[in-house]
């Protein structure tokens, strides 16, 4: 039986993940090396695969070596990695691939290509994210992260979750690349060049949207934004222009999960941020190649549109550099106490017909005695749904749950379409529940009351959006440009 979904992974790799016939026997021999065995009856060979992804396989695998007690049910993601890691190609040769593609085809088609392989080699967890629920509300992209739990230590980000050992240093360093110690068998990697240093894109295991990745520093530094971030951003579009990149603010409450290690995110979906409008246009006479866009967004945000990078990097870090010395205490904006720095900025990048579209988030992570998460985080009476750092990705309209939502909702779905109170156990929800049986009243049409389930979440995660303004005022963030020499 072992052998036989031996040799049913070993086709699905000559299929699916480009295994050369000629190293077939050397790859099966090195997976009996993995297990322990030493004989090989051939009772599988002439069955047929025609599978795309390779879970039913694993499962298959897994289910044969813990019958024959070849290891217990929880190694079992253990070997699953380092047998999918034995079966596909090595990393300069997935970059061979990468850079003929790109050369013949084009960017977006390599990266197609690379995205297609790492589903296909069990990186990409695209079986688990599939799974997760995902619509759009008032404006936002909400999706239930059922693939991972809940991260509430800001702590870890500054560490990067990193390890006793010190190797790799932390979760993102290029040396995890094959790293049996973080299952790292799968992941493959591809150089690049940003702002002339060398850099490397991966797709992210549990990605939150199409073709989520990260761009890593090879150097492993912490996470800054200076002038050349704004090159480094525009760089990465110029080679990929068909994904956006965006780098999350270097301070912990309200950057990212890996604070600890430089890197951008982006991919290949346009989130709603960069799709809306401008509330205010603005412009200077020393760059009339550009202009400023206030954007009619919950968070406060400036968009910088030019076909010139010297005059979105020259805005870009005039922005940044103000917006780091900004006081207005009236306003609860404190750039620095004995806590340390507060005042931090998230840019993102796209490229449309008007050129490059340099969206900057002015964030803050000062706290007070009132919000002692954040001034401008998630306020309390949210924190049921939504605790987490408000990170790049749902600053720019796509809002990652945690998976417990998905259960706890649906027991309130239920009590409104039977026309039953709010439980006991259910009591952090009762704004959710009363708003939603404002929204459709007590009703049996489980249809309308998940509807109105998806339309209250729409509003609570805006109403965060909007605890994130620094600027609960528009023509506060015009009058913020005019000290630049923006005028409407």
């Amino acid at each position: 039986m072992v052998y036989r979904e031996i040799d049913a992974l070993l086709k699905y790799a000559e299929k699916n993940l480009l295994l050369p016939k000629k190293n077939a026997d050397y790859v099966r021999n090195n997976i009996f090396r993995l297990l322990g065995l030493d004989a090989y009856c051939e009772d599988g060979q002439g069955e047929e695969v025609t599978d795309e992804t390779p879970e039913r396989l694993l499962d298959a695998f897994v289910s044969a070596c813990t019958k024959e007690g070849l290891f217990s049910p929880d190694e079992a993601g253990y070997y699953r990695d380092a047998v999918m890691g034995e079966l596909m190609l090595s990393p300069k040769d997935v970059q061979d691939i990468f850079e003929k593609k790109r050369e013949a085809e084009g960017s977006k088609a390599a990266l197609g290509w690379f995205y297609d392989y790492s589903v296909k080699g069990d990186y990409v967890k695209k079986a688990a994210l599939d799974k997760n629920p995902r619509f759009s509300s008032q404006g936002l992209i909400i999706t239930i992260n059922k693939a991972k739990p809940e991260f509430r230590d800001p702590k870890k980000a500054v560490s990067g979750n990193s390890t006793k050992t010190g190797y790799p240093k932390c979760n993102i360093c290029h040396e995890n690349e094959g790293f049996a110690g973080r299952s790292k068998r799968t992941l493959r990697t591809i150089d690049i060049t940003l702002g002339g240093e060398p850099w490397f894109w991966q797709y992210s295991p549990y990605g939150y949207f199409n073709q989520h990745g990260i761009a890593v520093n090879y150097t492993h530094t912490p996470m800054y934004i200076d002038r050349g971030t704004f090159t480094r951003l525009m760089d990465f579009v110029d080679m990929f222009p068909a994904y956006f990149i965006g780098c999350n603010a270097p301070l912990e409450r309200i950057g990212g999960s890996v604070l600890a290690h430089d890197h951008y995110q982006g991919g290949g979906e346009i989130l709603p941020m960069h799709k809306a409008g401008a509330a205010y246009t603005m412009s200077a006479k020393e760059y009339p190649e550009t202009v400023v866009e206030v954007v009619d967004w919950a968070g406060t945000v400036l968009r910088i549109v030019s076909h010139s990078r010297h005059d979105i990097e020259e805005i870009g870090d005039r922005i940044r550099t103000k917006w780091l010395n900004f006081e207005d205490r009236a306003l609860g904006i404190i750039p620095e106490d004995e806590k340390g720095v507060h005042n931090a900025i998230s840019p993102t990048v796209v490229r449309t017909k008007r050129g490059y579209e340099m969206s900057i988030i002015l964030r803050s992570n000062v706290t007070s005695e009132q919000y002692p998460d954040g001034v401008f985080h998630a306020h309390p009476e949210y924190h049921i749904i939504k605790k987490e750092s408000i990170g790049l990705i749902e600053a720019q309209g796509l809002f990652i749950l945690p998976g417990r939502l998905e259960k706890e909702l649906g027991e309130i779905e239920a009590l409104i379409s039977e026309g039953k109170p709010l439980s006991e156990a259910l009591q952090d929800f009762k704004h959710v529940y009363d708003d939603v049986v404002k929204r459709v009243g007590l009703t049996s049409d489980m249809g309308r009351v998940k509807a109105a389930m998806r339309e209250e979440l729409g509003a609570i995660c805006n109403a965060i959006l909007e605890n994130t303004a620094v600027f609960k005022d528009k023509r506060q963030t015009v009058a913020f440009m005019n000290d630049l020499g923006f005028a409407l």
